[in-house]
C-alpha cells in the first residue's frame, strides 16, 4: 500500500473518532456522564496527548534529525515553548468556555452564545492535535521506506482517535443537557473535530516540502499538547485526594501511547 494512503487513512481516524464520540448523544438518555467517568475519560485522553508528546514527536525531532547547525535537543527545547505560547495566545484570544467548570477565557464577547463558546474550547485544543498528526505522516513522507517513521505517525493518529472519542463526547453531551437536542449535539461535537484534518493537511505539507524543519515542527506540535494537557487537562483528573480514577486513567493512556509509538517495525 503506498505511503500516502497510510496518511489519508491517518487523518480519517482523527476526524471519525471524534464523530463516534459525538454519537454518545444518542445513547446516554440522562444527557450525560457520571463526574467519575468524566475524569476518567479526561485522565486517560491526558495520558495518551502527554505519551505521544514525547515519544511521538520529541523523541523522533531529537533522535532522528540532521540539522548540524544547533543541538537537536535545544531546538526542541525552544520549540516546545514556542509551541506553548502559541496555545496561551489563543486562549487569551478566542472567546471559549471549558465545559467541566464552565469557565470562560478569551475576549469577552455577547456575540457567542455558552454552547458555541463550548464548541469553541475543544476546536482550539484540536489544532495541537492535527497538527501533529500530519507532521508526523509528513516526516514519514519525506523519508521514503522508513517503516519506522510511517508506522509511529499511523499509531500517533490511533492514539489521538482514542482520545478524540472522549473529546467528542465532552463537547455533545453538555450541549445536549443545555438543549435537549440530540442532533444539535451531536453535530456540534462533529464539527468541532473538523479542524484536525484541516491542521493535519496543514502540517503534512509544511513538513513535506521544507524537511530542515522536522525538529522544529514535531517539537512545536508537541509543545502545543503539553500546554492543553497541563494547562485544563490534568487539573481535571482528581476532584479529592481520595478520588484516583483519573490518575489511573492517565497511567494506563499514557503507557498504551508509549507502547503504540515504542513498537519497531
Amino acid at each position: 500500500m503506498p505511503d500516502y494512503v497510510y496518511a489519508i487513512i491517518g487523518t480519517a481516524i482523527i476526524f471519525g473518532a471524534t464523530t463516534i464520540g459525538s454519537a454518545l448523544v444518542f445513547f446516554f438518555h440522562k444527557a450525560g456522564l457520571t463526574k467519575t467517568i468524566g475524569r476518567i475519560f479526561t485522565g486517560f485522553a491526558s495520558g495518551v496527548m502527554l505519551s505521544a508528546s514525547f515519544f511521538g514527536l520529541l523523541k523522533p525531532a531529537i533522535f532522528e534529525s540532521n540539522v548540524t547547525y544547533m543541538p537537536p535537543s535545544v531546538i526542541a527545547g525552544i520549540s516546545v515553548v514556542a509551541g506553548a505560547l502559541f496555545l496561551w495566545g489563543i486562549d487569551k484570544l478566542v472567546p471559549h468556555i471549558h465545559s467541566s467548570n464552565n469557565k470562560e477565557e478569551g475576549i469577552r464577547t455577547k456575540h457567542l452564545n455558552k454552547d458555541q463558546k463550548m464548541f469553541l474550547a475543544v476546536t482550539i485544543h484540536n489544532i495541537p492535535e492535527g497538527l501533529s498528526v500530519g507532521v508526523a505522516f509528513g516526516v514519514a513522507l519525506a523519508n521514503p521506506g522508513n517503516n519506522t517513521l510511517l508506522m509511529g505517525a499511523l499509531f500517533l493518529a490511533v492514539g489521538i482517535g482514542i482520545q478524540n472519542v472522549t473529546e467528542g463526547a465532552a463537547v455533545s453531551l453538555p450541549i445536549k443537557a443545555d438543549t435537549g437536542k440530540s442532533t444539535k449535539a451531536f453535530l456540534f461535537g462533529m464539527f468541532s473535530g473538523i479542524v484536525e484534518p484541516i491542521a493535519a493537511v496543514i502540517g503534512l505539507f509544511f513538513a513535506m516540502q521544507i524537511q530542515e524543519v522536522m525538529p522544529w515542527a514535531l517539537s512545536f506540535a508537541a509543545g502545543c499538547m503539553i500546554y492543553v494537557v497541563a494547562e485544563e487537562m490534568i487539573p481535571e483528573i482528581k476532584e479529592n485526594e481520595h478520588d484516583h480514577f483519573g490518575v489511573w486513567a492517565f497511567i494506563i493512556g499514557f503507557v498504551l501511547m508509549m507502547i503504540l509509538d515504542c513498537i519497531q517495525f
